[in-house]
């Protein structure tokens, strides 16, 4: 039963919020709240039509947003980090922080659970690489990553180091950058 709950906190984790819910039909499939890891193999854009977040399956080079003012960009990319290294640091509080107030796709009281239960239990670590903001508006930026998870289960030792590819959508509130959902699939391990 541990591993099991062990694996299902792995997804929670890699997971964090991740597929925006369909607009018409809730789903938790591939959710953190279902314990399935969604495979994501041949699933292009990962359940998001609307708002076009995509992936590139095939490993290819990855594009820079074009005219993303410096400003913004810096502005952009500290939330980014900040994000990222408030998980490392196991700094909830930092965390919730950088996540948007106006979005569908998480509750900041779930994700504060969810992240207070995979730290109790695993030693998380994220590795970004890769980060580079493929899609800005005025109101949205768009910031793929490749990301490598190292974790390892405190009361057995079990480790894992999932490997994936991200795209975090933040949207611009009353002035300030927010993560406001997370796109996650995996790298096939078989490979």
């Amino acid at each position: 039963m541990k591993k099991i709950v062990g694996f299902m906190l792995l997804a929670v984790v890699l997971v964090l919020g991740a597929c925006s819910k369909d607009e018409e039909t809730p789903s938790t499939q591939g959710s953190a709240n279902d314990g399935e890891a969604t495979s994501g193999y041949g699933s292009i854009d990962h359940g998001v039509e609307d708002k076009e977040v995509g992936f590139n399956m095939m490993g290819g080079t990855i594009e820079e947003a074009a005219d993303v003012p410096a400003e913004e960009k810096t502005q952009i990319l500290e939330v980014f980090n900040t994000y990222i290294d408030a998980f490392n640091a196991k700094d909830i509080d930092g965390y919730i922080d950088t996540l948007s107030e106006h979005t569908e796709s998480f509750d900041k009281m779930q994700e504060r659970a969810d992240l207070e239960e995979a730290f109790s239990q695993f030693d998380i670590q994220r590795e970004v690489s890769d980060v580079t903001i493929v899609k800005y508006d005025d109101s949205e930026a768009q910031v793929f990553s490749n990301l490598n998870t190292s974790m390892k289960q405190s009361s057995t030792g079990l480790e894992t180091n999932p490997s994936g590819r991200q795209v975090t959508v933040l949207s611009k509130e009353e002035g300030k950058w927010k993560v406001s959902s997370i796109h996650y699939i995996g790298d096939d391990e078989s490979k």
